[in-house]
């Protein structure tokens, strides 16, 4: 009796999937003929949704068997496509907003395993040492091997202040790591900005949310205000950015160029293609930039970059991105759920398509630690310590000397302790000095 009614389900749900799927192409695409629907394939997939529910070891609703083939059918197309429940659609709407729960940490799949697409700035991961490209194999004792990214992301989520252990596969370490991080509320400040020296601005974007633009523009004005005038040049921080929002990514690349293609996209349908021109204004008055990237920076970073590098708007420094250059669509299925589909792909101005290639940088830095160099207290010998020696000219030459020493000094222990905690921002800013000597009216 069982099995007869289990059939007869079968058989109405073959029909009523057969009738929804021919009246959704049809809708979708009238000018194409309809394709015949894999009836053998249909068969299968009957008979195995019966044999569940008739011999699995523990009772299965239907609900809840339609809902893992859903999920099943999506993960499978790429690693970006899922269906969202009525929990995940809402975080992801949260998301965008910059405040939700968990460790703080963008991830993909890789192998099977969950893959750190970057840590999100001041996070619990990123204060426990989560970095870029870490294969997360266990989460406590639970193994992450054949789990879907949607339960991952479910173990990893929890109440503010419990723990949870991740075992870590890194690039360069023999031996799996344990870390153990503290979940928290996470509260991404988009943006943040500070004066390097002199004239020269620095803007880090940690992700690219619905309000990140109109914060890079106060940040800028600020430290216009700042400096009394307009910024000689400016740092452009995308590094560990795991994207976000597309037109965020739009609109910043836009506060820096006059005209022309921000970028594009294509897909299978007329609504997939899209294509974004800037506006004729830019918020720095061509001062020169230089973008900041790296493995982690993804999606939305990587259009900001590539359009910038595209229109030599500015010199893309640190390492090759991440190389997520696909469109992905929320698609509501009803009030409280949606899937998120893989609709197109994206390319820079040129053409250049980002997915699984990334941006290269014009020029590559490696991670490296730079280590001040240990003296013995003595100063090297100038004509200034020499008995005797003759003045400048340049009148009061002891205070001078004494004012530009004071101010020798200062300069270099900034340098030195920018150094000792970013090689890379350090030699960006080194080359936006030599940028702005050359963009100087008197230069040349």
């Amino acid at each position: 009796m069982k099995s007869a009614k289990v059939r007869n389900f079968l058989v109405g749900l073959m029909a009523i999937s057969m009738g929804q799927l021919s009246a959704v192409a049809a809708a979708q695409q009238p000018e194409r003929p309809t394709a015949e629907l894999p009836l053998q394939e249909l068969r299968a997939f009957a008979e195995i949704f019966g044999r569940i529910k008739a011999n699995y070891v523990e009772p299965v609703d239907d609900k809840t068997l339609l809902e893992y083939a859903i999920r099943g059918m999506l993960s499978g197309l790429d690693p970006h496509s899922s269906y969202l429940n009525a929990d995940e659609y809402k975080e992801l709407q949260v998301g965008t907003t910059g405040q939700f729960g968990g460790l703080g940490i963008e991830v993909g799949m890789e192998d099977g395993f969950v893959k750190v697409v970057s840590p999100i700035d001041d996070t619990p991961a990123q204060r426990a040492g989560v970095r870029a490209g870490d294969l997360i194999v266990r989460l406590d004792e639970t193994p992450v091997k054949g789990m879907s990214l949607n339960d991952a992301v479910k173990l990893m989520r929890g109440k503010p202040g419990t723990k949870i252990i991740l075992t870590i596969v890194r690039e360069g370490q023999e031996q799996p790591l344990k870390i153990e991080v503290v979940r928290d509320i996470i509260k991404v400040t988009s943006v943040k900005s500070r004066l390097l020296e002199d004239a020269f601005g620095y803007v880090r974007i940690s992700q690219f949310q619905s309000h990140t633009t109109d914060d890079l523009l106060k940040a800028i004005e600020k430290m216009k205000s700042k400096v009394g005038g307009p910024l000689k040049g400016l740092v452009l921080d995308l590094r560990n950015n795991p994207g976000g929002v597309l037109n965020a990514a739009v609109s910043v690349s836009d506060a820096f160029l006059e005209e022309g293609l921000i970028v594009y996209t294509q897909g299978r349908i007329n609504d997939s293609a899209l294509r974004f021109e800037a506006a004729p204004d830019d918020v720095l008055n061509g001062a020169p930039i230089v973008v900041l990237v790296n493995a982690g920076s993804a999606s939305a970073s990587e259009i900001v970059a590539g359009a910038l590098q595209d229109h030599d708007r500015a010199v893309i420094m640190g390492r090759a991105t991440f190389g997520k250059g696909s469109v992905q669509t929320i698609i509501p299925v009803n009030k409280v759920s949606a899937v998120k589909l893989t609709t197109a792909r994206y390319f820079t101005p040129s053409g250049r398509s980002i997915q699984a290639e990334g941006i290269k940088p014009d020029i590559e830095l490696q991670d490296v630690e730079i280590a001040k160099v240990k003296n013995n207290g003595v100063s090297p010998l100038k004509e200034a310590d020499l008995s005797g020696h003759l003045s400048n000219g340049n009148g009061d030459a002891k205070g001078k000397k004494k004012r530009a020493e004071k101010r020798n000094k200062d300069d270099q222990e900034a340098i030195a302790a920018l150094l000792a905690k970013d090689y890379q921002l350090n030699e960006a800013l080194n080359l936006l000095k030599g940028l702005a000597i050359f963009n100087r009216p008197d230069a040349g």
